[in-house]
């Protein structure tokens, strides 16, 4: 009877495991059957891009790890990188890429795919110093989500049509009001997602709301550097896109061909104590380091959130942070040579003519700091040629562009009296075109008119 017995029990264990039945199949059965579904939060977005590299970031519900495919053609991704870390936060870097060349991806995991279509690709820089029709956005105090961000956005893409956005800059105060990351996902991530982020490379500058925190007393986030937009971006600290290494995210430079950047920070604190405006400070000195030592590239153009001289939603007269930049920054910045300066922070648009020397408040402006009289449109009206740069000239133009996001609001004394062209009744970006020795610069409005363009020529 035992042996009856225990003859029973075994075969019962024989056919439970045929059929799937045992203890440890079940548990098998459970833990797929409980497997959480992974979705895609945030992204893709390009970062760090380079002539033979870049950085794709994204964001899961739950950790998981990395994968992206890629490869030249939509339906044959034959090459992949993966990161084994468990994360939410995925950041993978492809090397070894070819320079100015098209790449198809996709994002997920070493065994699902979250996104990867004809949609998502991106093309690598070109070779530093090579010259060819390179294209940059440029968008001010964007993240509102409202109406205007929308249409901005919109009139972009539409005017971009079928062309390739080497890269797009943001010029600060990205998320509003505090630049918390639930507001970078309902206001910036998820309004410029498939249109923008998953197909052209990103390079922020900060401004003075991205600097706001919830958790923490204001002062205590300029000095630490630790708000979202410090989490939710990589910036080139090491030196990795072109320039100087900055050693920090707060400020950095890139290049693209042979045109120089720098994003500069212009509210945060280095050392706990040290402004951009401060000369003597991590930043100035940096700022001043990386300009000596790209002194061959043919174009080099500067941005960040502050501006120095504008009458829109902000007084550069009586804003402490703007005069203190007017008064010691731009002395730096035209002594070497730089040829646009960027700014955002007046949700207004505001041009000058190419200028050298101006450093005092409205009052003091006259057309002595002018070195051109034309208005640059180069559209066959009189007095309309390009502004010439050459050895003997070393001027800038100045544009304020605060007006993707929120828009309006101006001063007694709008416009400023330095600015040639000034618009607060409509929101835009502006599409930026630099081709060998010519730049030129197309403020995009809302409802798709360009309201307002002009070329630089660069003689050497």
């Amino acid at each position: 009877m035992k042996q009856l017995i225990l003859f029973a029990l075994s075969l019962s264990l024989v056919l439970g495991e045929v059929s799937g039945q045992t203890n440890d199949s079940l548990t098998i059965k459970e833990r797929n059957s409980n497997r959480p579904t992974i979705a895609l939060l945030r992204g893709p977005y390009l970062q760090v891009a380079t002539s033979n590299s870049i950085i794709i970031r994204w964001r899961t519900n739950v950790a998981t790890r990395s994968r992206v495919r890629y490869g030249s053609e939509a339906g044959k991704l034959d090459k992949l990188t993966d990161d084994n870390a468990l994360v939410t936060e995925h950041e993978v870097k492809l090397t070894q890429l070819q320079p100015e060349t098209k790449y198809f991806y996709s994002i997920g995991t070493t065994k699902d795919t979250l996104q990867g279509n004809e949609e998502n690709y991106f093309m690598t820089l070109p070779v530093v110093g090579s010259k060819g029709l390179y294209r940059i956005g440029v968008f001010g105090d964007p993240g509102l989500n409202s109406v205007n961000q929308y249409n901005v956005r919109d009139a972009f893409v539409k005017n971009l049509g079928n062309n390739y956005l080497n890269a797009w800059l943001v010029l600060g105060d990205n998320a509003y009001s505090d630049g918390t990351d639930a507001e970078y996902q309902a206001k910036f991530f998820n309004v410029y997602k498939d249109k923008l982020l998953k197909k052209y490379p990103l390079y922020p500058a900060p401004g003075n709301h991205d600097y706001h925190d919830v958790d923490f007393k204001s002062e205590y986030a300029q000095m630490n550097h630790t708000t979202a937009y410090y989490q939710n971006f990589t910036m080139p600290a090491k030196g990795e896109a072109g320039g100087v290494p900055s050693g920090t995210e707060s400020f950095y430079s890139f290049d693209i061909g042979n045109v120089h950047f720098l994003s500069l920070d212009s509210y945060g604190m280095e050392e706990k104590k040290y402004m951009l405006y401060d000369t003597t400070g991590p930043q100035a000195q940096w700022i001043k380091k990386d300009l000596a030592m790209n002194k061959n590239k043919d174009w080099v153009v500067a941005y960040w959130h502050h501006p120095p001289y504008t009458m829109g939603s902000h007084n550069s007269d009586e804003e402490s942070e703007l005069g203190e930049i007017r008064e010691k920054v731009l002395p730096i910045l035209e002594r070497y040579g730089v040829d646009l300066v960027l700014c955002g922070h007046s949700h207004v648009y505001e041009r000058s003519r190419l200028m050298k020397g101006y450093t005092g408040n409205e009052a003091a402006f006259n057309e002595k700091y002018n070195l051109s009289t034309s208005s640059a449109l180069n559209d066959g009206t009189p007095d309309s040629a390009p502004y010439v740069k050459d050895a003997s000239n070393k001027g800038t133009v100045y544009v304020v562009a605060g007006s993707a996001g929120p828009v309006g609001g101006i001063q007694k004394s709008f416009p400023h009296a330095a600015m040639y062209y000034s618009n607060g009744s409509i929101g835009g970006a502006c599409l930026l075109e630099v081709q060998a020795n010519k730049l030129e610069l197309k403020w995009i409005c809302a409802d798709g008119v360009i309201r307002d363009h002009f070329t630089i020529i660069k003689n050497k």
